[in-house]
């Protein structure tokens, strides 16, 4: 029998299981025949690979020798495979852009087509970050813009490379009619007794929420987790408040509020693999998104003049920012059951940015 990668996954699986019974279990295979399997894989190398006991397995000295090998071959071949389809799948020109759900992946996507009409451009969305930069480390996606609270890092650190495209405190969104909603700015800890909303998506802004809550002196009450039109309309109608981006565009009956303080922050990120051949334009991408950011920002800020006039010495006037929040985290119904911690994916909105971070490369 000649040696095989998927022989040298099962040493490995054994190794690392410490029984056959586990094992087994990882491997998706009857007992008796992971034994069948190994004892013929013994065969093929001359020599028993592990020896069995009442607390389970132990490797041999040979049994080591092929698990050292295994721990270099396995993913040296997996990487193979990894570049091979990343350079079968990366077209001679276009994008393959992945992203959260928000303005900056549109706003990419027209930079990109407008200024490069015979490129072909790609999109792809997922509520969660991780995904999404899996695609990239796998070559099925060339870039992935997402985002991650404060100065957390983002997803993949060590096989994709990252660069900032903005940062943005945090703003509350509320109903036009809510009794704080005429305040320039708001406390969390005056929210305390509201409910809020959220969609899905990972990362560990929901921590960073919850720890800010319990900085302010309260819990969330309750949270409902629920699509973004739902999540807009629990705000439309005071049911809820959320966690906003003051690059949405104008939504009917709703405001948004920085945060006093600035308690969170949201960075958007530009990813991808210093390895595959689109890596070259990266730059060039990068400047589109960091473009694609500030002409979502400016929209939003022609917003802010034309409402604070508008709204002058009533305290009513026009929707501030425009806003939508991404959280992610319990579900709630009414009526609410203590909530769990909330995970949210956020936010856009602020100012100014910095230009650039360093790269983390794979």
């Amino acid at each position: 029998m000649d040696l095989e990668l998927r022989h040298l996954k099962i040493v490995r699986a054994v190794a690392d299981a410490g029984s056959l019974t586990r094992a087994a279990t990882v491997l998706g295979l009857a007992q008796p025949a992971l034994s069948a399997q190994l004892k013929r894989i013994e065969r093929a190398l001359g020599g028993t690979l592990f020896l069995r006991g009442r607390d389970g397995v132990r490797a041999t000295a040979l049994g080591e020798l092929v698990l050292e090998r295994a721990r270099v071959v396995l993913p040296a071949v997996c990487e193979l495979q990894e570049e091979a389809v990343r350079f079968a799948r990366q077209g001679a020109a276009g994008y393959r852009l992945g992203g959260t759900h928000g303005p900056l992946l549109g706003g990419l996507v027209d930079r990109l087509a407008g200024r490069e009409p015979g490129a072909s451009v790609t999109t792809y969305t997922s509520w969660s970050e991780r995904e999404v930069a899996a695609g990239v480390a796998a070559g099925r996606l060339d870039f992935a813009l997402v985002g991650v609270c404060g100065e957390s890092p983002p997803p993949e650190p060590g096989r994709l490379a990252w660069m900032e495209v903005a940062r943005d405190p945090v703003h509350v969104m509320l109903a036009e009619d809510h009794p704080l909603a005429h305040r320039a700015e708001i406390e969390l800890a005056e929210l305390a007794a509201e409910a809020w909303t959220d969609v899905p998506g990972d990362g560990c802004f929901g921590d960073c929420f919850a720890a800010a809550c319990v900085r302010a002196g309260f819990t969330p009450a309750c949270v409902y987790e629920t699509d973004t039109a739902s999540c807009v309309h629990l705000v439309q109608v005071g049911r809820a408040v959320g966690l906003c981006r003051a690059t949405f565009p104008v939504t009917p009956g709703v405001l948004a509020r920085p945060l006093a303080g600035s308690p969170l922050v949201w960075r958007h990120l530009l990813g991808w693999h210093p390895a595959a051949p689109a890596a070259t334009r990266a730059p060039a991408v990068l400047e589109h998104a960091r473009a694609a950011h500030a002409d979502a920002l400016a929209r939003s800020a022609s917003v802010v003049a034309g409402g604070a006039a508008a709204g002058a010495g009533t305290g009513a006037g026009q929707p501030s920012v425009a806003a939508f929040s991404i959280t992610t985290g319990t579900s709630g119904t009414s009526p609410c059951p203590p909530a769990r911690p909330v995970r949210t994916a956020a936010i856009e909105s602020t100012t100014s940015w910095p230009s650039v971070t360093t790269p983390k490369t794979a």
